[in-house]
């Protein structure tokens, strides 16, 4: 299976500021010199230098995960601003998928708002859309703010084929896929998601306040995360900040990279970042992640930033 993250942001979308361009060219601009300016492969080797928080940015939009099965079949973990830019993708590509498989972890704004404008497919008759949530009546939860005076289009006016399923069974199959869910901590509730195809497995568990139960070596918590090839893992605050805003519904960095470690879970992707934290900032945490997974019992686990357009084969 192949991940790509389409947004990474937690809470609203965080775009560049014109300082926040501003500054980062001037860091380049500092850091050239004459000789780098030499000819077209001198320019691209100076440019291939530049660390990513400079030469490159995490992204603004907010959570939308793609997964692409080994036969193709796409599925979609959550709606945030980044799945308008899935779409538009999928659009100029000129992609022969017509099945979608969207996941909801749950309905607050920065996971839904996206939805009006994964455009065109969810207009499109030729396309089929999906919706997955263990929460009964989310249909009515995604129409009700799809409607005047919040919105100017309302549900009504998507496809025919969009259909709303409710998981109520330990596990659903999709493609060569199984996939199973779990409730975790979060304000009004929150699930993670787990796939499962050819024997690699990934785990999807954003906004995740996590417990002292999610450690317990419990049979429930083993068959979830024992030995998992990825984790995406919500990883929004510092220790200090996890312990300041205790019962928001986050983790920090730390306690996620504790996390992958007693679960023997090979990458870690830090994931719904902190909207207040610029690029510096982002690379200063991936950073201290991997200082701090140096102390842990499994200190092989490979720590990976979350950015828009990355993109992990399994």
């Amino acid at each position: 299976m192949k991940i790509r993250f389409w947004g990474v942001r937690g809470s609203i979308p965080t775009p560049l500021s014109s300082n926040q361009i501003q500054r980062k060219i001037s860091a380049v601009v500092q850091r050239i010199k004459t000789e780098d300016l030499k000819s077209p492969e001198t320019r691209e080797a100076f440019l291939a230098t530049l660390p990513a928080n400079i030469f490159g940015t995490v992204g603004g939009n907010t959570t939308c995960v793609e997964v692409r099965l080994n036969d193709d079949t796409i599925i979609i973990f959550d709606a945030g601003s980044g799945l308008t830019r899935l779409g538009t993708h999928l659009f100029h590509e000129n992609s022969h998928i017509r099945n979608y498989h969207i996941f909801f972890t749950h309905f607050h704004w920065d996971h839904i708002q996206g939805l009006p404008f994964f455009s065109p497919q969810v207009y499109n008759p030729e396309c089929s859309i999906n919706f997955y949530s263990p929460v009964p009546q989310f249909e009515e939860i995604l129409s009700g703010q799809m409607k005047s005076p919040y919105f100017p289009i309302t549900m009504d006016m998507f496809s025919k084929n969009v259909h709303f399923n409710v998981l109520d069974n330990n596990s659903i199959h999709i493609g060569n896929s199984k996939i199973n869910w779990r409730r975790m901590k979060h304000p009004g509730g929150s699930f993670s998601y787990k796939i499962e195809e050819d024997f690699r497995t990934m785990i999807f568990s954003t906004d995740t306040e996590l417990q002292n139960s999610d450690f317990e070596k419990n049979e429930k918590n083993i068959s979830f995360y024992q030995d998992s090839d990825l984790i995406i893992m919500d990883s929004q605050y510092t220790l200090d900040e996890a312990i300041e805003k205790y019962d928001w519904g986050h983790s920090s960095y730390s306690l996620a990279v504790d996390f992958a470690s007693a679960w023997n879970i090979n990458k870690l992707v830090l994931f719904h970042h902190e909207p207040l934290y610029d690029d510096n900032k982002m690379e200063s945490i991936y950073k201290s992640a991997n200082w701090y997974k140096k102390y842990q019992q499994n200190s092989e686990i490979e720590i990976i930033l979350a950015r828009e357009d990355l993109e992990i084969s399994l």
